[in-house]
């Protein structure tokens, strides 16, 4: 993989549980690590939108490719979302590449607010 091409810095946040003074329960998003990749796909440039409910959606599939690590390895698509460009992406997929500890590829799709 050539260094190059990482040029887009991405956040992974992690989902957690935070107790607050009298002990009730609030998920919140906690930044669990922060990497360069590659964008690929659209990349948030170009928007595909459907009509959901009388309202537009925005339907926005990007993939991040980042350097094989132990913290990126641990990342899955049920805890963990993405940060980038100041959009909120969720994780459809990770694909390890066949396991060859190179690099891993994340399908993300735009998250609706």
């Amino acid at each position: 993989m050539e260094v190059s091409l990482l040029n887009v810095k991405i956040t992974f946040q992690k989902n957690a549980v935070a107790v607050d003074g009298i002990g009730n329960h609030k998920n919140t998003w906690a930044d669990y690590y922060s990497c360069h990749a590659t964008a690929g796909g659209e990349a948030g440039k170009q928007t595909s939108e459907t009509a959901v409910a009388g309202t537009v959606a925005d339907e926005s599939d990007v993939s991040f490719t980042v350097r094989w690590c132990k913290k990126a390895a641990a990342v899955d698509s049920t805890g963990f979302r993405v940060v980038f460009d100041g959009g909120i992406y969720d994780i459809v997929a990770v694909d390890h590449m066949n396991y060859k500890k190179k690099c891993i590829k994340f399908k993300c799709r735009k998250a609706r607010r």
